[in-house]
């Protein structure tokens, strides 16, 4: 049996995890008998690989990524050198991010060093070791966290780990809840996400915020600060997954969960694994998005800074939006199939019509342009 090293290192949001597990999937569904590890930056999701039977291993590597690593060879040597395989991320071959990510390059020109690659090295999707694209990615969860979760809930979380601005407040999210709460009221709402500091990534969502959230007049749930297991079995229990922008809604999607994702700010929506999804697309005109590493305005909104498409005024003007998709996705009446075909047209329409600027993994636009 032949081994590979899917060595991905990179930023730590749970999305990265979620993306180099796809890709190893993607390898494997072209290679059944290719044993595969990965290896992962030590402060992202690395414990997801547990619920992919097609890892056989997977392997944590404390570096950093923002800054220079004089030690970067000492860091690596827990992984085993040889391999059949070594399958790099892309990105360590992108100027842009070693420019903005100095400890990429160390941690790659290191393992460039000490993997002894028997037959080759290339980068995830390369046809050289075999690889199916758009292979639906599903992450087997334990069952004794499955018995405990939620049955027919609304899972939302209020924002991902970047700036507060870039998330709506918590007096935007209190109106989403009053009108699912109104049009939906058999669902239960639980709220997932992490204040809890150390290093791993934090919602961007003060404790006082929350407390508004958990005191609405449904009643949610509270799983904030429960374990990654925990939350994603409550997501996975849930109807749809509510959340603007963030890697753990890629997540979602990984455990069969549709997301309603509240479009808008840096990065569009670029991650489809066979599973119903929304993306509530903001009107760019009014409210400027999808810069990716570029900046946006910040505008000083009733709810304190904003980025536009975050604001309240931006929120009221997609709740009836909101609340039709979330009406789809929890009675099943969208299939997959048509949220693409209507996703990216009017992503398109969003992006000025310019083809150039969007892109998803695998390239899964390409057949909806």
């Amino acid at each position: 049996m032949e081994r590979a090293l899917v060595n991905f290192f990179y930023c730590h949001p749970v999305g990265h995890a979620v993306e180099a597990l796809y890709y190893a999937n993607g390898h494997h569904a072209a290679n059944p008998d290719l044993e595969i590890s990965v290896a992962l930056n030590a402060a992202t999701a690395v414990e997801l690989a547990g619920f992919c039977p097609f890892v056989s291993a997977s392997y944590a590597v404390d570096h950093p990524l923002l800054e220079s690593c004089p030690d970067s060879l000492r860091r690596v040597e827990h992984l085993p050198r040889h391999w059949d395989w070594v399958i790099d991320e892309s990105r360590r071959y992108q100027d842009f991010q070693l420019e903005l990510f100095p400890g990429l390059k160390d941690y790659y020109d290191a393992t460039d060093q000490h993997l002894v690659p028997g037959k080759g090295r290339t980068v995830v999707t390369s046809p050289k070791v075999g690889y199916l694209p758009h292979q639906q990615l599903r992450l087997q969860l334990p069952e004794h966290a499955r018995r405990a979760a939620e049955q027919r809930t609304i899972t939302i979380m209020p924002g991902g780990s970047s700036e507060p601005e870039l998330y709506p407040s918590a007096d935007s999210w209190l109106m989403i809840m009053d009108a699912l709460t109104d049009a939906y009221p058999d669902a239960r709402i639980v709220l997932v996400g992490k204040l809890a500091k150390n290093d791993r990534t934090s919602t961007a969502l003060t404790e006082e915020d929350l407390a508004r959230l958990l005191a609405h007049r449904s009643g949610p749930v509270n799983c904030f600060d429960r374990s990654l297991t925990g939350q994603l079995a409550a997501v996975e229990a849930s109807d749809f997954f509510l959340a603007p922008h963030t890697g753990f809604g890629m997540a979602a999607l990984a455990v069969g969960t549709p997301w309603l994702a509240l479009s808008g700010g840096r990065w569009f929506e670029f991650f489809f694994n066979g599973v119903p999804f929304r993306s509530i697309i903001p009107d760019t005109d009014r409210f400027p998005s999808y810069s990716t590493f570029g900046t946006l305005p910040v505008v000083d909104s009733e709810d304190g800074p904003r980025t536009p498409s975050m604001t309240q005024t931006r929120i009221h003007a997609d709740l009836d939006r909101i609340v039709a998709a979330a009406g789809e996705l929890r009675d099943g009446t969208l299939g997959y199939e048509q949220a693409l075909h209507e996703y990216f047209p009017a992503l398109l329409e969003a992006c000025g019509g310019d083809k150039a600027r969007i892109w998803s993994i695998d390239a899964v636009h390409m057949s909806y342009l």
